[in-house]
């Protein structure tokens, strides 16, 4: 008697050669019955039998309008207009972890304003040695940095607290981007000025009609807060700050004010409408605190995912999404394929860095059966992204701010996948 030989799921290999065997159709899973000639390798196409664009035929590059459906979306019924609103990055469309600027998500309160370099003017006062005042042209002249960091809305995922809500990640999860900034470090231009003794925070606001104005201890002030003229090795777009914008690392997005105008030492907070009425975290009784600043670990997966199904069937399947930490490094990533009762470590596509998204992938095979998807950070402090049920424990339902529980997607044996809660 002999042992009956072991099942191997079938290698990516195989997959892979049974996908070329069938041309231009789906991965099936296995080797078509007869091969057929794919007419887009047997005969010649129009792209192939001309001549393209010239070289000034788009002198600044746009998207290839094959891609015209990677853009920002917005949700009509969210607020009242679209001058005091958000709008989305389509995170389930890209792949790495550096946003596009024309991809990145928008948040504005008074909508976006035309500030030309030459009129800027940044006002650094209060409690300080000599109030100075910088043009645009000052600023250039300084010592500057280049650093990537995420920026996410503190509202991000907000409309999760009560169940699942908004179907595709780039609605749960889509106010957030990440970008390379250059600039010029806060602390330089303070020390410039010179900081008085008993300046213990700073007030910051924008050149907009909002201001949006926003108290920040004069410790993080000093430590990694950057004044940013470009991002991506480019200007700033205008809604994206335009001039000159201010970059927090790690804490939340209200707080890197845009248009940048003001800088004031002073010896305590403003207390400003967007600290206290905007921007606190409601608690189970009905309390609110203030002052939670720094975004918690928090990742989700972008494919598949609602707005990016699997459409090949079975086998070879890459699971992916980002992660991040306003707390440090993101350290790993688990996915779980059955809502959390087991789990299994993806890969890092790079080691985390401080607060900044952070890639990670899942290589797996796909039998077809459903899956209730979901994926858990961790960051360089020991901390570990709860589930909804254990923010809830704390916060209660009618938060808003801060949500950062895990995020599950009901994978369909079609391929679909659906927004679910399981806490």
């Amino acid at each position: 008697m002999t042992d009956k030989p072991k099942q191997t799921s079938p290698s990516r290999r195989q997959f892979l050669a049974g996908a070329a065997a069938v041309g231009a159709g789906a991965v099936t899973g296995r080797p078509a019955e007869a091969a057929t000639p794919d007419p887009l390798i047997t005969e010649v196409q129009d792209w192939a039998s001309g001549l393209g664009d010239g070289v000034d035929a788009t002198p600044y590059g746009l998207p290839i309008e094959h891609e015209a459906d990677v853009v920002r979306r917005n949700v009509e019924w969210l607020t009242a207009d679209t001058i005091s609103s958000i709008n989305f990055t389509p995170i389930h469309a890209l792949d790495g972890t550096i946003t596009p600027q024309g991809c990145a998500f928008e948040r504005h309160h008074s909508g976006a304003i035309e500030l030309r370099k030459e009129d800027y003017r940044l006002m650094i006062n209060g409690l300080v040695d000599t109030p100075l005042v910088f043009t645009y042209a000052d600023l250039e002249r300084f010592p500057r940095e280049n650093r990537v960091y995420f920026c996410e809305c503190a509202a991000n995922s907000g409309m999760e607290w009560a169940g699942a809500q908004l179907n595709g990640a780039q609605f749960t999860h889509g106010m957030i981007h990440n970008m390379e900034y250059s600039g010029v470090p806060l602390r330089t231009l303070l020390e410039e000025a010179g900081v008085n003794p008993a300046g213990k925070w700073i007030y910051v606001e924008g050149a907009d009609a909002s201001s949006n104005g926003r108290s920040i201890p004069l410790e993080k002030a000093m430590d990694d807060v950057l004044v940013a003229f470009k991002a991506n090795g480019e200007a700033l777009r205008k809604e994206h700050g335009y001039p000159v914008r201010l970059v927090v690392p790690g804490w939340e997005g209200n707080m890197w004010i845009k248009w940048l105008r003001r800088v004031e030492v002073m010896d305590q907070p403003v207390e400003s409408r967007e600290e206290t009425s905007k921007y606190t975290d409601t608690l189970a009784d009905g309390t609110s605190r203030k002052w939670t600043w720094e975004m918690d670990a928090k990742s989700v997966v972008t494919s598949p995912s609602p707005q990016s199904p699997i459409k090949h069937g079975t086998g070879p399947l890459v699971i992916t999404g980002l992660a991040w930490s306003g707390r440090g490094a993101i350290t790993g990533v688990d996915v779980s394929v059955d809502g959390g009762k087991s789990w299994t470590e993806a890969r890092l596509a790079a080691p985390g860095t401080d607060k900044a998204l952070t890639r990670f992938y899942l290589d797996t095979n796909w039998d077809g059966s459903e899956m209730l998807l979901q994926s858990r950070a961790r960051d360089a402090s020991g901390y570990v992204q709860p589930t909804k049920a254990q923010l809830r424990e704390v916060r209660g339902l009618n938060s808003i701010y801060h949500n950062n529980a895990i995020q599950t997607w009901w994978v369909k044996a079609s391929g679909e996948a659906e927004n679910v809660e399981v806490s």
